[in-house]
């Protein structure tokens, strides 16, 4: 398997021009150490310290984490698996996918995560264009697959306890049977951490194969060798790592099937030696706050949706016209009543996080501005699945309002334009970051990478003097109005989200026309008891305010009410395919 994985890599390199001299000289400008040893070493340094906690449930320690995974590289080994091996994950975050995923890397396997709100036909399709060997499914996902629909498949395990559910084969079923008693053998007095010996991987090994949930409906499979997940864990150890309290404590939010949520809040707090907790339910706004006041996180890694949420729901409220005009006054009263607002949200967020940072989506203009005026520590990033996934980031004290950092470490980053600083060009990135191309489709890889080795995003955007990167959208969103201008869907749905009784929305062109599609605040609707047509009002209105601060050629003709929420990406961006012809 390992041969056929170089050999299809080979190929795809040659498709799309890139020499693995080209790339080689990428690895010979930074020395790359082993991930895997890194691993090691994490686990053997903080070996009594707590390091993986369930919301509400059980804490591993980093010596229980390491049992973990030698119990599951014993029973790979028995059931013949081989290095290059495809070892897919399904399920919510845990402590036990946590410590699968480990020891699907440290083993030598390719981990295959699969984010657990994909449909049933989603999984399917993944484990068998993936060529799965096994399957580790959650709770919830467990009873809604069948399992004949993924046939090369020799077992599924049971994420919460490692349970057999599914054996297609004697070693498996050996290994459900003998697993313990194998364990006693190789251990026969007890585990320790001169025993904690993995796979040492070489940069270009393959470590992963991330499906894209992504906005456009079509999955494709994403492979990042070991350089990119070391790339990215020695970026943010340097620039956020440093910031941190030794021994923090992190609420693992995202999915960490997820790029984002898999290095930022995972990852890179597991090399920190930090303690991570996990949100094992669903993870809605008010449960966070919830577990935000009981953990007093040290970091927050989060969406939009949720800062959002947050702010309008506790913080808005509270903040009467006498507040928000003392807040504008000059000197020492208004600083006075900036920092009483920017603690009022701190303990929102548990007090003591030394910054949030937000990505996978645009944020508000108007919470931005409002947590940049009270001085409170918010910053933007950016990246993408294929970048594993960090592209720009700046610590909150370089954030730049608009922007979403600048290039990280080991990167660079230009904008295909004439005057880049002004005209919006496509954001292209290459180094050690990026992806080696999608797994069986050397069609999609020749369209992303180009001969130079640089990567098109399909992001649109402007590069300040400084470096700070400005996006505007995706290319695929554009629209073009009926005068020929370019329009930026994302920008007007900025400025209706901020407008009263409107929940959510998206901008959607209908022949020469552009029709906005809310969702409304049902929960303010029904606290004031208004009926579809006192909301329809409040939406005309919207329109009309809108178009008043609105180019001519973005005018909205229109606003259509949406009854249920628009259906989103685990990242929490709108399906816009879903209701381009709504």
């Amino acid at each position: 398997m390992g041969k056929q994985n170089n050999a299809h890599f080979f190929l795809l390199m040659c498709i799309i021009d890139i020499t693995f001299a080209q790339i080689f000289d990428f690895c010979a400008m930074v020395q790359i150490p082993s991930f895997n040893r890194q691993i090691e070493d994490t686990i053997k340094n903080n070996w009594v310290k707590d390091a993986l906690t369930d919301y509400k449930g059980a804490t591993l320690q980093y010596h229980d984490v390491a049992r973990k995974i030698e119990k599951l590289h014993i029973m790979f080994e028995s059931i013949g698996l081989k290095k290059g091996d495809r070892v897919a994950l399904c399920g919510r975050n845990s402590a036990t996918w946590a410590c699968a995923f480990l020891a699907t890397l440290t083993y030598g396997a390719v981990a295959v995560p699969i984010q657990h709100e994909f449909t049933p036909d989603q999984i399917y399709n993944v484990v068998n264009h993936s060529d799965s060997r096994i399957l580790f499914v959650g709770d919830v996902v467990a009873t809604q697959l069948d399992y004949d629909k993924m046939p090369e498949l020799e077992g599924i395990i049971y994420l919460p306890d490692y349970s057999i559910v599914v054996s297609r084969s004697e070693q498996m079923d050996y290994a459900r049977e003998h697993l313990n008693e194998m364990y006693g053998k190789k251990f026969p007095k007890y585990f320790r951490q001169e025993h904690v010996h993995y796979y040492v991987d070489a940069p270009e090994d393959l470590a992963m194969i991330n499906y894209t949930s992504g906005t456009t409906g079509f999955s494709k499979g994403v492979m990042l060798s070991f350089r990119v997940l070391w790339s990215n864990i020695d970026y943010l150890t340097h620039v956020l790592g440093s910031k941190l309290p030794k021994d923090s404590d992190v609420l693992s939010i995202l999915p960490m099937a997820h790029m984002y949520g898999l290095t930022c809040e995972f990852l890179l707090e597991f090399f920190l030696g930090n303690h991570i907790f996990f949100l094992t339910r669903l993870p809605s706004p008010t449960v966070i706050q919830a577990a935000f006041a009981e953990i007093h996180p040290d970091l927050i890694v989060s969406v939009p949706l949720v800062v959002e949420k947050i702010i309008r729901k506790k913080i808005f409220p509270r903040l009467n016209s006498r507040i928000r005009l003392m807040m504008k006054m000059p000197g020492i009263i208004g600083k006075k009543v900036r920092a009483a607002v920017c603690k009022m949200v701190m303990d929102e967020m548990g007090g003591k996080t030394y910054e949030i940072i937000v990505g996978g989506a645009g944020l508000s203009k108007e919470i931005e501005a409002f947590l940049v005026e009270i001085g409170f520590p918010i910053t933007v990033g950016y990246g993408t699945t294929e970048t594993g996934p960090m592209i720009t980031y700046s610590d909150w004290h370089d954030f730049v309002p608009g922007s979403c950092g600048t290039v990280a470490e080991h990167m660079e980053m230009k904008v295909l334009s004439p005057d880049p600083k002004n005209i919006p060009g496509e954001v292209v990135t290459r180094g050690l970051n990026v992806m080696n191309g999608y797994y069986k489709n050397p069609q999609a890889t020749k369209a992303a990478l180009d001969s130079d080795g640089w990567f098109h995003t399909g992001d649109l955007g402007t590069i300040s003097d400084d470096g700070h990167l400005f996006l505007l959208g995706r290319i695929k969103n554009m629209l073009l109005g009926s005068n020929g201008q370019n329009v930026y869907p994302e920008e007007i749905e900025d400025k209706l989200n901020s407008m009263a009784m409107v929940g959510e929305s998206l901008i959607v062109q209908r022949g020469d026309k552009l029709v906005g599609l809310v969702h409304p605040d049902m929960d303010a609707a029904h606290e004031l008891g208004f009926t579809q047509a006192d909301i329809m009002n409040v939406m005309e209105q919207n329109r009309q305010e809108l178009n008043h601060v609105l180019p001519s050629f973005c005018k909205i003709s229109e606003i259509q009410l949406q009854e249920k929420e628009f259906e989103k990406t685990p990242k929490k961006s709108i399906k816009r395919y879903l209701y381009k012809e709504a």
